[in-house]
């Protein structure tokens, strides 16, 4: 079990909303010592200490949707503590369809492409380049900062069923922190019964496995890096009445004010 002090250091470290003060202390105590010990003394893992609970700068009582990933990215400009945000992605489109950056992540680029399926504006079959620059994109939106904003605004927990990525395999770090995620999860279950769970890849489909919120409903599909993730029709009529990728109000989901001051538990 985590030394109080120990748990005290890291999350003064750290940036999340206080709402998780509390389910964050019972949930690092649950993890081996020794292992959070040494994410406090060789910081050589990513995304970073100051990032790795990002994705609980959403309020508890705001969540409606857990979507669980694998791992953060193995690049500290793509890494951000949020699952499958690549933050290093800028704008989506370009005129021959979309941009190099989404195209070279495969990841994104199929997720998008299942969004476009989903909004009727490509047909089953026609998802290439060519048939993505023909679309009309003035009523959508242009960055991939305002996807991942749309997500949270509608009350998307993205969280990686291992929230760090260091040197050992991803497997591994997962099963570190699966003592912390089930606690976590358990108790976000009794809080917010309601709580969709979205299990996207083989780790994140083994915290099914395990049973953690059971009583919830749930949505389980292969990784989006999977190209049959474009045409999973699940998918496909769970995302389609988001209109993600349609230009909203995207309020304050992200607020600086929000991120920076009342995340930080006191």
């Amino acid at each position: 079990m985590q030394k109080p002090h120990s748990i005290e250091k890291f999350l003064k470290q750290t940036n999340y909303h206080a709402s998780w003060h509390h389910d964050l202390t019972q949930a690092l105590q649950q993890m081996d010592a020794s292992y959070v010990d040494s994410l406090l003394s060789n910081q050589q893992w990513l995304p970073g200490i100051a990032s790795i609970f990002n994705a609980l700068s959403l309020p508890k009582d705001k969540v409606n949707y857990l979507l669980i990933g694998e791992s953060p990215y193995p690049r500290a400009q793509s890494a951000n503590g949020y699952a499958f945000w690549d933050q290093a992605v800028g704008s989506l489109w370009s005129k021959t369809g979309l941009s190099k950056e989404v195209n070279r992540a495969t990841s994104l680029r199929n997720f998008i492409k299942m969004l476009l399926l989903a909004d009727k504006k490509l047909k089953a079959g026609k998802t290439q380049q060519p048939d993505i620059a023909k679309i009309d994109k003035s009523q959508l939106i242009e960055t991939n900062t305002e996807l991942f904003e749309k997500l949270i605004e509608h009350g998307f927990l993205l969280l990686n069923a291992s929230p760090v990525l260091s040197k050992q395999t991803v497997r591994k770090e997962a099963k570190q922190w699966q003592p912390f995620l089930g606690t976590l999860l358990n108790q976000l279950s009794h809080s917010n019964p309601d709580v969709m769970l979205i299990l996207l890849g083989k780790i994140a489909e083994d915290f099914n496995k395990l049973g953690l919120l059971s009583r919830h409903k749930r949505l389980c599909a292969e990784h989006p890096y999977n190209i049959s993730f474009i045409s999973n029709q699940q998918v496909i009529d769970f995302f389609k009445p988001f209109k993600l990728l349609n230009k909203t109000s995207l309020g304050q989901a992200l607020d600086k004010s929000i991120k920076k001051s009342e995340n930080t538990a006191l």
